[in-house]
C-alpha cells in the first residue's frame, strides 16, 4: 500500500503545527499534490481505503474489533477488563480508548476517501475510471459516516480533503449525516459494477443497496428500505444457499449452514450466491493480513468466542488437551461467552430441528480428548454438565463453530497434524469475513415492513431464512422488533456487528438490561451513544465539540 503524506491531516487529529512547515512546497517528496497521477496511483489509495475497513472491524489488534459484540446481548466478558466492557463507567469514559480508537479509524477513512474525491476531479482520468474511483471512495465515505452516526450521534461533517489544520468543528445532525450518507449511497449504488462484475471482495451495486436498506430504517423511510432490499432479493444473481456446496460439502456432520463458514466458501467465486460482500483475508499473502503460522493481522474471532478448556476442571481431572483444532475451539480462551439468551433462549422452540443449533454449528457437546483423564472418549455437555461445573463460564459454554476451522486449521499452526494439536501461535478464524450477506438483506426488509405496519410480508421474509434452517414459520402476529433482533441472533449469530445494530435501533440499553445479566448493573440508558472523545474536544479550540448527554 502506498502511504500518503496528506495522512497527517485526519481530521480525528486536530494538531497544531509549524507555519513554514505548512507552507512548503512538495517538489521531490510524496505529498497530495503530486501522489495522485495515474490510475494506477488513485486505485492504490482505493485499495488503503478496503485495508482501513478491515482494520476497522476485523484485524487492529486483539481487542477493538471486538467492540462491536461485547456489552451487548449476545456475549460477555470471561475475563474482566475495561478491554472488553467490563465496568462500563471506565470502557466508556471520554478519554477511554473504545471510543478514542473507533473515532479515529472512521474519520481516517473518510480523511483518506476526501482525498481521493477531491483530487480525482482535478485528475486526467477517463470517464469511466473516474466513475469507478469515485463511486468506491463514496461508498467508504459513506459507511464510515453511517458507523459515527449510530456510535456517536451527529458528528462532524467533512466533506473536502482539509489541507489546513482546522480547530473549530462543530457537530451537524445525526439526520444530517445520515442524509449525507444516503446521498453517497445513491451515488455509489449507481456507479459501482454489478455484483456478476465484482471481484471478491471488492464493494459493488448491491453492497450499496443493501446499506441503503439499512440507512432507510435508521432515517424512518421503510418503503425506501423496502425498496433497496428488494433490488438486492430480486437480483437473480442473489440467492439464498440451500443445498451443500464448498470446500467440505461432503464431510458429516454438516449441512449447509456450517458450509457457509468453511474455509473458501464465502464467495461468489466459490459458488456462494448469498455472499453480498465480502472481507478479504489471504494467508501469506503480502497485505493478505493472515499468516500461516501465528495470529497478529488476522481476525482472532476464535481466541475471543472459542472455549478456554485448558482450564476446564471435572473433580479435579482435566479432561481435554489443549489447544486442539477440532470442535474444542482450537486455541480459545474464553473471553466472549455466550449469553444463555443466545445460547438457549431464542432456540426453545425449534431446539432440535434448526439446523443453525445443530451440534456442529452451535457446539454444546464436547468430547474429552486428554488420553490421560479417567473421562477419555466420553461426552460432556453444557446441557447437562458434571457436577461443580459452571454453565456458562470461561471455561465450559455453547459457541458457535463459525468461530474457528475445525480439522482445518492452517499447516503452519499445527504442532501435531495427526491429534490436530495447535501451537501457542493459534487463535484466529482463518476465513473470509461476510461484512453482507442475503439472509440479512432478507431480514433488514422485514424489519421495514414491520415499521411500515405490514406484518404479513415481514413474516413472509422472515420465514424464508426460516425456512433454509428447518425452523419452525413465524405467525405475522407474533413478528415484533424483539423476534427480528432474535432472528438476526439466530441467523448471523457472533458474525453480526451487533453493536451498530442495537445502537441503531436504540435498543442497546434495553437489550442488554433484559437479556444479559452480567452487564446488566453496568448498563445505562445513555450507553446508547459513545461519548466524543475528550481529547477531539480539547483540540477543537475554537469550535464546540458538544458532548453526548451523560457523560
Amino acid at each position: 500500500m502506498k502511504k500518503y503524506i496528506y495522512i497527517f491531516l485526519t481530521i480525528s487529529l486536530l494538531f497544531s503545527c509549524d507555519k513554514d512547515f505548512l507552507e512548503e512546497k512538495p517538489e521531490d517528496f510524496l505529498s497530495s499534490a503530486n501522489a495522485f497521477t495515474t490510475y494506477e496511483d488513485f486505485l492504490a489509495s482505493v485499495n488503503n481505503l478496503y485495508f482501513l475497513y478491515r482494520r476497522q472491524y476485523f484485524s487492529r489488534d486483539e481487542n477493538r474489533p471486538f467492540d462491536f459484540i461485547y456489552g451487548t446481548d449476545i456475549v460477555f466478558d470471561g475475563q474482566r477488563s475495561t478491554q472488553r466492557h467490563s465496568n462500563m463507567v471506565a470502557a466508556y469514559d471520554p478519554v477511554a480508548e473504545i471510543p478514542r480508537v473507533h473515532w479515529n479509524l472512521l474519520f481516517k477513512t473518510i480523511s483518506e476517501a476526501n482525498a481521493v474525491i477531491d483530487q480525482v476531479e482535478q485528475s486526467n482520468l477517463t470517464d469511466d475510471q473516474k466513475t469507478d474511483i469515485l463511486s468506491q471512495a463514496r461508498f467508504f465515505r459513506a459507511i464510515s459516516y453511517r458507523s459515527l452516526a449510530y456510535l456517536y450521534g451527529g458528528v462532524p461533517l467533512v466533506l473536502e480533503q482539509l489541507t489546513a489544520p482546522k480547530t473549530d468543528f462543530t457537530r451537524n445532525t445525526k439526520e444530517e449525516v445520515l442524509n449525507q450518507v444516503l446521498e453517497d449511497l445513491n451515488y455509489a449504488k449507481d456507479n459501482l459494477p454489478s455484483i456478476e462484475e465484482a471481484a471478491d471482495g471488492r464493494v459493488n451495486s448491491l453492497a450499496a443497496y443493501h446499506l441503503l436498506a439499512e440507512v432507510y430504517l435508521a432515517v424512518n423511510r421503510p418503503q425506501d428500505a423496502v425498496a433497496a432490499a428488494t433490488v438486492v432479493i430480486n437480483n437473480p444473481a442473489t440467492a439464498l444457499m440451500t443445498t451443500r456446496f464448498g470446500s467440505r460439502a461432503n464431510e458429516e456432520p454438516g449441512d449447509v449452514y456450517w458450509d457457509l463458514f468453511r474455509k473458501n466458501n464465502q464467495n461468489r467465486s466459490s459458488g456462494n450466491t448469498e455472499a453480498i460482500w465480502v472481507i478479504q483475508f489471504e494467508t501469506d499473502v503480502l497485505g493478505g493480513g493472515t499468516t500461516s503460522t501465528g495470529r497478529g493481522g488476522s481476525y482472532m474471532l476464535e481466541r475471543h468466542h472459542g472455549t478456554f478448556m485448558r482450564d476446564l476442571r471435572v473433580d479435579g481431572d482435566r479432561p481435554f488437551s489443549w489447544p486442539i483444532g477440532d470442535y474444542t475451539a482450537g486455541r480459545g480462551i474464553g473471553w466472549a461467552i455466550s449469553t444463555r439468551h443466545f445460547s438457549n433462549t431464542i432456540w426453545e422452540t425449534d431446539f432440535d430441528s434448526d439446523i443453525r443449533n445443530a451440534g456442529h454449528n452451535f457446539v454444546r457437546e464436547f468430547t474429552s480428548t486428554n488420553p490421560n483423564s479417567p473421562l477419555f472418549g466420553q461426552v460432556i455437555s453444557t446441557e447437562n454438565p458434571p457436577e461443580g461445573v459452571e454453565v456458562p463460564s470461561r471455561t465450559f459454554y455453547a459457541y458457535q463453530s463459525k468461530c474457528t476451522t475445525p480439522f482445518n486449521h492452517p499447516d503452519g499452526l499445527y504442532a501435531n497434524p495427526e491429534t490436530y494439536q495447535l501451537t501457542n501461535a493459534a487463535g484466529a478464524t482463518y476465513t473470509d469475513q461476510y461484512m453482507f450477506r442475503l439472509a440479512e438483506t432478507y431480514l433488514l426488509r422485514a424489519e421495514a415492513y414491520l415499521m411500515a405496519g405490514n406484518l404479513t410480508d415481514a413474516a413472509a421474509d422472515i420465514n424464508t431464512v426460516r425456512a433454509r434452517s428447518n425452523a419452525t414459520p413465524v405467525a405475522a402476529s407474533n413478528v415484533d422488533m424483539d423476534y427480528i433482533l432474535d432472528e438476526r441472533m439466530r441467523e448471523l449469530g457472533i458474525e453480526e456487528k451487533r453493536r451498530l445494530t442495537l445502537m441503531r435501533t436504540g435498543l442497546l440499553y434495553d437489550r442488554v438490561l433484559r437479556f444479559n445479566p452480567y452487564y446488566a448493573d453496568e448498563i445505562q440508558e445513555h450507553y446508547n451513544l459513545w461519548p466524543i472523545p475528550a481529547n477531539e474536544i480539547e483540540r477543537n479550540k475554537d469550535g464546540n465539540l458538544e458532548q453526548n448527554p451523560g457523560y
